[in-house]
């Protein structure tokens, strides 16, 4: 069954209206008409199934019937990703919203080779990949900043795992195992690798965790979903 997110809330009884952009998915991509159903959720209130009841060239309305399943969180995972160009960065959130990361935090180091990135555009492919996953909240997609302001300013009960490929540090399974619960966050950087005063400045923090993701050099695409894969093996949703 098609999933939709939406911001309104949810309950049943209520009639909604759909988007421009969801209604021409439903209407003329999908096929979808008057009595049709579909799964709406909004990152508050569950999965919802809905029926449509109005199909016209402008708008889709839906009715909210039934709750399919209640809300619940996954981890509380950020992904912080120095940025990198475009096309490889929309495919690091697309993943980061698939494998369950609940922020995506990109950063500026020194040796980044972008500077801008569209946080609009990285969230509605976020959403699209959360609709798509079957989660029931989407990740917050936040506007990039300097690694030392982002370091000034972080929550020492979030554990970081540093994904150190300069340095002497264990692979990533080995950090991990008997590493606390809890919120966590895992750091990715550019394409040129962290300078050794960014080394240095995060190996002296006590909640960074640095680790190996073995003996190959990963773009930081590559490193991304390699590392969320792992983390969530050892200390995620993927193990009961």
């Amino acid at each position: 069954m098609i999933r939709l997110f939406i911001p309104h809330d949810l309950a049943a009884g209520a009639e909604l209206a759909l988007d421009h952009g969801q209604s021409h998915y439903l209407a003329s991509v999908m096929r979808q008409g008057v009595g049709d159903e579909v799964l709406l959720f909004n990152g508050r209130h569950g999965e919802w199934r809905s029926k449509i009841t109005v199909v016209t060239k402008r708008a889709t309305g839906v009715r909210v019937e039934t709750l399919e399943r209640p809300y619940a969180l996954g981890p509380d995972l950020d992904l912080i990703i120095a940025l990198v160009k475009r096309g490889r960065l929309e495919t690091i959130v697309e993943k980061a919203a698939e494998l369950g990361v609940r922020r995506v935090r990109p950063v500026l180091t020194e040796r980044t080779n972008a500077e801008r990135a569209r946080v609009e555009r990285l969230t509605a492919i976020a959403i699209e990949a959360s609709e798509q996953t079957g989660r029931l909240d989407t990740p917050q997609v936040l506007e990039p900043v300097k690694l030392d302001k982002l370091l000034e300013g972080w929550d020492p009960s979030r554990r970081l795992l540093f994904c150190d490929e300069a340095g002497d540090a264990k692979p990533v399974l080995d950090a991990l195992r008997g590493q606390p619960a809890g919120p966590w966050a895992i750091l990715i950087g550019p394409e040129g690798g962290f300078s050794g005063a960014e080394r240095s400045k995060l190996r002296a923090r006590p909640y960074a965790v640095p680790a190996s993701l073995g003996p190959r050099i990963l773009r930081a695409d590559t490193a991304a979903i390699s590392a969320l894969t792992l983390w969530q093996t050892v200390l995620g949703d993927w193990t009961p």
